[in-house]
């Protein structure tokens, strides 16, 4: 067989021809298939020195066969950062808005095939916070792809296809708050005061201990994070999401005599806030006693709107993002100030503070805070 400038051919025993080459590491490679004829395996390695020549080589190992739905469950699996519950969410998204790429090898997913992917399910009935999760999930599945030297390049290229705009989210009055505590059934009050006032989430809340409040110095300690599922009947606590959600958070007095009357007619042994059965009070059954409270007062609000509630209360008092950060257990500002909006009426003193200082005439003499 003809010696070739690059790269070898021989024939082996079954007729086929195999292909091999030593790439810029110095280490000779095989290529993973044989080929038919010495000239497809020719071609083969044509193709290999001008992707060299280029500096678009990847190394073949095969990885690139594997299917989207392969890689999606790999990394899945395999990375620390994923709980389940957000495992769950994407393998949802997957099934809901994934079927005509999951089977194909990430290979074969080019830039233009995520393009018509992307715009056939937008044109779909699927909602657009799921369609951003999916691609945020694929876009993630092929860095580690380029990283693994699977494929050149990630093919996932749309601008703004991973973020959706959402509207902002409405919180409650300290009014509706109070409207809400007098509308649902008491042993779930001291739920809403933590979320609406303490700023928890309603698995810290599901978590904590009859030890963790010390109602006499006025705190509430959180170090766990309770979690169901939605799809499967597991349940199970873990840590806070990072560990600035470990945190002691101060209880405002004016909050004190309802949860001092909580622990004395509701609280458990173990949990501070139990179901009629004595054991943990599950997030399901709070989240039910909310709707019926919320729809008697006629507020439209999620239970986790409660915590933005919270969070913008705090904020018009005057206190710092650090400060926030500390009471919601935030690990950076950006996640923070997603949790701050505006709040009803405070324009208004915004407007009287402007005219004070048109009067004034010196800044520097109003209120950091209203």
């Amino acid at each position: 067989m003809p010696r070739r400038r690059f790269g070898y051919v021989r024939r082996l025993p079954s007729g086929s021809f195999q292909a091999s080459f030593t790439p810029p590491s110095g280490q000779r490679q095989t290529a993973s298939t044989t080929f038919r004829t010495a000239a497809d395996a020719g071609r083969y390695l044509d193709r290999v020195e001008l992707d060299i020549k280029r500096g678009q080589w990847v190394k073949d190992q095969g990885l690139g066969n594997r299917t989207l739905r392969e890689c999606c469950e790999a990394y899945l699996e395999e990375n620390p950062r994923i709980g389940k519950r957000w495992a769950e969410t994407c393998r949802r998204n997957m099934r809901l808005n994934l079927t005509d790429l999951l089977d194909l090898p990430i290979s074969a997913i080019t830039s233009p095939v995520v393009r018509a992917w992307h715009a056939k399910v937008l044109r779909g009935n699927g909602g657009r916070t799921s369609i951003s999760q999916t691609y945020r999930l694929v876009r993630s599945v092929f860095n580690v792809a380029v990283q693994d030297e699977a494929i050149l390049r990630n093919p996932c290229q749309i601008p703004g296809a991973g973020s959706v705009k959402v509207p902002e989210r409405q919180i409650a009055s300290p009014q509706q708050v109070a409207e809400l505590l007098e509308k649902i059934t008491p042993r779930y009050r001291a739920a809403v005061v933590l979320a609406a006032w303490c700023g928890l989430r309603r698995g810290e809340v599901c978590a904590i201990r009859t030890a963790d409040v010390d109602l006499d110095a006025g705190l509430v300690r959180v170090a766990k994070n309770w979690v169901e599922l939605l799809e499967s009947p597991e349940k199970y606590e873990k840590d806070p999401k990072s560990e600035a959600g470990k945190r002691t958070v101060n209880v405002p007095p004016h909050v004190l005599p309802l949860l001092r009357q909580h622990a004395a007619d509701f609280a458990g042994p173990e949990f501070f806030c139990v179901g009629r059965d004595g054991k943990r009070m599950r997030g399901n059954t709070i989240y039910q006693a909310f709707v019926r409270a919320r729809n008697l007062v006629g507020v439209q609000i999620a239970f986790h709107d409660l915590r933005h509630t919270g969070q913008s209360l705090a904020a018009s008092t005057g206190a710092t993002v650090e400060d926030l950060k500390k009471r919601l257990g935030h690990s950076s500002s950006a996640a923070a100030l997603r949790y701050i909006h505006a709040v009803e009426g405070r324009d208004l003193e915004i407007a009287k503070a402007l005219s004070d200082l048109a009067l004034d005439g010196n800044a520097a003499k109003l209120p950091r805070s209203l």
